[in-house]
């Protein structure tokens, strides 16, 4: 009798990733996102060119339009190519029953670059370790690399809240939505997401450049990570228990998560907060502007030691979703 579950190559290729990505980290080299990123800018240059056409003051009207209308289509153009091109060689491999080893590498190997688990940890312990050392120059520096707030003159609790707000919310972007979409549908699934979380990240801002021609990639990519952020947040809070902070995670949750302005990222971050005891969200300046922004979980003021925390959390709530699963892949449901 077979007791090995029919699609147990999910759970090697997730493990093949897993592996590839803790011992090597993000590829310093002709890493495929890198020449994405570059096509993107490309295609932003041709489409967004017009300068001053654009600003806050415009509201819905011929010219926002239009920007949006250049918007999806650079959204399409940057998206949809590649996304056949993995479609296809994902219904090759599956086609290929002589090769399934070759295949589960191929996928594992594709998922391996649209994680960022270890990056995401190493670029943490870059700020959390000088901060607890006094070393405040070296962690706003540190810091600076992964936010978008203004980090010149923060002060140790600062750079703690900013540096545990990143871990939280890209704990959800950079691993588990790739996790959840590569699980729902295969390579095709992790590379569209991937590829529209990186145009977010470089047209999603609401200022006069990308107000209205980034706004079909931020929803885009607001609809993929709909469901992937809440199980992030559930997995949160689950994993407070370990600290005693269960309930106060699902408080934080149910209660802060729609005071953000972002609808998955205030899901993730208030659980997360809520889920390792501190309070983050409050003040935050960028571009020079003081932003007033909502509290998000509840307990001490973050330091250097919550940003540990929070990668404990990333961490514990991987294991977490390992153990689903394989358990959900050996009774059969995936």
């Amino acid at each position: 009798m077979d007791l090995m579950p029919a699609n147990i190559n999910l759970v090697i290729t997730i493990v093949i990733a897993l592996g590839l990505d803790y011992c090597l980290g993000e590829p310093k080299r002709l890493h495929p996102l890198v020449g994405f990123g570059a096509l993107a800018d490309g295609l932003e240059k041709w489409l967004n060119s017009e300068d001053g056409l654009h600003h806050f003051s415009h509201g819905p009207g011929p010219r926002s339009n239009l920007f949006k209308a250049k918007g999806v289509l650079a959204l399409t153009f940057a998206v949809v190519p590649i996304g056949f091109v993995a479609y296809s060689l994902d219904q090759t491999l599956a086609a290929s029953d002589s090769n399934s080893a070759l295949s589960t590498l191929f996928a594992g190997m594709i998922l391996y670059l649209a994680i960022g688990w270890r990056s995401l940890i190493e670029h943490a312990k870059a700020i959390s370790v000088p901060l607890s050392q006094g070393d405040l120059s070296a962690a706003r520096t540190a810091v600076g690399r992964i936010v978008s707030r203004d980090t010149e003159a923060l002060n140790e609790q600062e750079i703690a809240k900013a540096a545990t707000e990143s871990v939280l919310e890209n704990g959800a972007d950079a691993l588990f939505a790739a996790l959840f979409w590569f699980i729902v549908a295969g390579i095709p699934g992790v590379v569209i997401y991937r590829l529209s979380n990186t145009l977010d990240a470089m047209w999603g801002y609401k200022n006069p450049r990308f107000l209205h021609f980034g706004w079909a990639a931020a929803r885009f990519d607001d609809v993929l990570n709909l469901i992937p952020a809440r199980l992030t947040a559930l997995a949160y809070t689950l994993c407070g228990s370990i600290n005693g902070q269960t309930q106060n995670a699902w408080r934080s949750w149910r209660q802060q998560a729609g005071t953000w302005k972002s609808p998955n990222a205030g899901p993730v971050m208030a659980a997360g907060a809520g889920a390792i005891g501190v309070e983050l969200g409050g003040s935050a300046k960028y571009h020079g502007q003081n932003q007033q922004r909502p509290t998000l979980g509840a307990g001490s003021a973050p330091m250097a030691a919550s940003i540990n925390n929070a990668c404990d959390l990333v961490n514990n709530s991987l294991v977490l979703w390992l153990a689903i699963i394989c358990l959900l892949t050996f009774i059969g449901i995936f």
